[in-house]
């Protein structure tokens, strides 16, 4: 569905429920990441891309409702005192609204109107496709064109990263809402998670697709398991004494594998190996060397199921499904996208085989679990932003 339907279907349904149309909308695409999973929290170096499904708010400033806001999403409807202190509260999905509100009060624009918005999506939830990040921006874009104001794009990326980790008790890294703010058309991000810098890679889409495959086995990241990845990499670190994963080499953490547990090691293991395959990614993208790309991409989903166990049986089935159907029908590569635990593969192939992949995946994984995943071709697009509703 194209971004201008998905914004007319969103100002309808505001309409219905408000009254009169919406001033605004704001949109934010999610995301998939190549390589470099679990490794943007480390200092890593990611590949990621933003992708052609959306969260929309339609919205307008209120002045019979100021110093209160009123939300829909899919039929929830909730409302936000904006002159009290803000606190983590049901409905869970508007955490991520009072995060960014939170947010911009603590860099100093407390005068924050009220407002009403629907929030409309085609972006799958819990699915590895940064979703919440999506909402994030997405509610960014929003309060900035209310207050009359524009960030820095990279504070901003930082006011949303913060966001979840204080009121969806998730310590992600950067990269999710840096490439849903960023992001470029047909372009890949290389961003560099230590010093937050990037540069755009461009995407052969006269050779090569990207294949997004569902499992529906949803995650949630805030039931502890990503955190708890998180204090065992950065415990490890402060014991090796060292300030940045970039610093570790395997050799270094062998020489210390007595004085950690085996799972310790097992999960820093994974990170100096991702962080390594991830430059040796972005080498040979830049040569058009695709095939070891695709290479770098399955041996990223081994490690992440052997070594980080962020995988579940519904993405190994899956990548597996890919990976064996391989080079000569059209696959370079497959693994996990996001963080974990359920939710989607991002599988990279030869654009003639876009079609007979898709079709694979969808028979063997309905046939090897039972269940019906959700299976389609992306195109890579430019990242969020505000639009005028006379402009849709």
């Amino acid at each position: 569905m194209a971004l201008a339907k998905l914004m007319q279907e969103a100002g309808e349904t505001f309409t219905k429920i408000f009254g009169h149309q919406p001033d605004y909308y704001s949109s934010a695409p999610g995301r998939v990441n190549l390589i470099g999973e679990h490794i943007d929290y480390c200092d890593g170096l990611v590949l990621p891309a933003a992708i052609d499904r959306y969260i929309v708010i339609a919205f307008r400033k209120t002045d019979s409702l100021k110093g209160e806001i009123c939300m829909h999403s899919a039929g929830n409807m909730t409302e936000i005192p904006l002159d009290v202190e803000l606190i983590t509260s049901e409905p869970e999905w508007a955490n991520y609204v009072r995060g960014i509100i939170d947010g911009f009060h603590n860099i100093g624009y407390h005068d924050i109107p009220g407002f009403q918005a629907y929030i409309h999506s085609n972006l799958p939830r819990s699915s590895g496709l940064s979703s919440t990040s999506a909402l994030e921006c997405c509610t960014a874009h929003m309060v900035e064109q209310l207050i009359g104001v524009q960030l820095d794009k990279t504070l901003k990326a930082i006011l949303c990263q913060r966001a979840e980790h204080s009121f969806a008790g998730v310590p992600c890294g950067i990269m999710n809402p840096y490439v849903t703010i960023f992001s470029k058309q047909d372009h890949l991000i290389s961003l560099d998670c230590r010093d937050i810098s990037s540069s755009y890679v461009p995407f052969p889409t006269d050779e090569l697709a990207l294949i997004v495959a569902n499992t529906k086995k949803y995650h949630h990241l805030n039931d502890g398991s990503y955190a708890s990845r998180r204090r065992q990499v950065d415990d490890t670190l402060s014991l090796l004494e060292k300030e940045s994963w970039r610093d570790v080499t395997m050799t270094e953490l062998e020489a210390r594998q007595d004085d950690i547990s085996h799972l310790a090691y097992k999960r820093s293991r994974h990170v100096i190996a991702e962080i390594e395959r991830s430059k040796i990614a972005l080498a040979a993208w830049t040569e058009r060397d695709y095939d070891h790309v695709g290479q770098l991409m399955n041996a990223s989903h081994q490690s992440l199921q052997h070594d980080y166990e962020a995988t579940c049986y519904e993405l190994d089935v899956m990548a597996n499904i890919a990976q064996t159907i391989g080079h000569e029908g059209g696959v370079l590569g497959s693994k996990m996208t996001g963080g974990g635990f359920g939710g989607s593969t991002i599988t990279l192939v030869q654009k003639d085989s876009v079609r007979h992949v898709m079709e694979e995946i969808y028979d063997k994984y309905r046939i090897a679990t039972h269940q019906t995943p959700m299976i389609f071709c992306p195109s890579i697009v430019a990242g969020s932003l505000t639009t005028p509703a006379a402009e849709v």
